[in-house]
């Protein structure tokens, strides 16, 4: 079976209370996830999207154990979440809060070899297994200062490497790159995609739209609770619809126009404008400008509401 992580129709129901006077209060149920499913294959990374508060962080956290669904259930290769959630802990690597859980005292080296012991792993595994994770994280020059010294980029590459310890087949990464600079985020999509070729299942999330579209095979976007449409980035924009700017340069008599037009199928739009070009002149330089995922995004949002 090549699906590696299975949720369905995972519902989840939290309590809080609204202040109605000065010693009131009411009681609100909030529905954080109202029936999400999806899957992900092996060697497949899959980005979860949505506004904040739409159930993105909760369906993680329920994936990797760390809650307990109302309703619906998930499997990670074979193994409930719920039933057997010791299984699922040994065989899965998350990143949740990359610059969290770590020891400030010890270097980034120890800190992997505690957490390699804490998986299990016998001492001189955990130090191999930290050694060569560092060299891959591109910590190898700091493995050993103090981890209070590194970086936020240093500490994200360092979270990824804290959840590869035991060589998990599937993870989990909750907006890895945030607050990194644009070296350090390009370090670690270019980590993410090398685990991807090794056909480890991965789930990320990220507020970067760009980034998304640029590492993930496929993506999800849930809003209150809901998956509301699913598919890879140029499906998504297809179903929605979105338009295409196609540009054709054209020399006439020593002059350059631009013939342009907007469409949902740019192979047609590229054949007419060429052929109108021909019509009038010298073909020159063909453009597509293909929309956002943030305007997918942003369509499918606006309306939900």
């Amino acid at each position: 079976m090549n699906i590696a992580i299975e949720a369905h129709e995972l519902r989840k129901r939290f309590i809080s209370y609204e202040r109605t006077g000065f010693l009131s209060k009411r009681k609100i149920v909030i529905e954080a996830l109202r029936g999400v499913s999806f899957g992900i294959k092996w060697g497949e990374i899959y980005g979860l999207l949505g506004p904040n508060g739409a159930g993105k962080t909760t369906t993680v956290k329920i994936l990797t154990t760390l809650l307990i669904p109302d309703d619906g259930y998930a499997i990670i290769n074979g193994y409930d979440v719920v039933k057997e959630a010791k299984a699922v802990r040994k065989i899965i690597g998350l990143v949740l809060y990359p610059d969290k859980g770590f020891y400030s005292r010890l270097s980034g080296y120890e800190n992997l070899v505690y957490f390699g012991r804490l998986y299990g792993l016998d001492k001189s595994t955990a130090e191999l297994r930290a050694r060569e994770l560092m060299d891959v994280v591109g910590l190898k020059e700091a493995m050993n200062r103090p981890y209070e010294e590194y970086s936020l980029g240093m500490r994200a590459r360092l979270a990824i490497a804290r959840a590869l310890i035991h060589d998990p087949p599937v993870l989990f990464l909750d907006e890895p790159t945030i607050g990194l600079d644009p070296i350090s985020a390009r370090e670690v999509r270019e980590l993410v995609r090398k685990l991807r070729r090794e056909g480890k299942a991965i789930l990320f999330t990220s507020h970067n739209l760009w980034e998304v579209e640029e590492v993930c095979d496929r993506i999800g976007i849930i809003n209150n609770g809901l998956m509301i449409i699913e598919g890879s980035p140029k499906d998504i924009k297809d179903m929605l619809g979105l338009r295409y700017t196609v540009e054709v340069e054209v020399q006439i008599n020593g002059r350059i126009e631009v013939l342009r037009e907007e469409t949902v199928n740019p192979a047609d739009a590229i054949r007419k404008l060429i052929s109108e070009a021909e019509a009038r002149g010298k073909v020159g330089k063909i453009r597509i400008n293909e929309p956002s995922l943030e305007e997918a995004f942003i369509r499918v949002i606006k309306s939900e509401k």
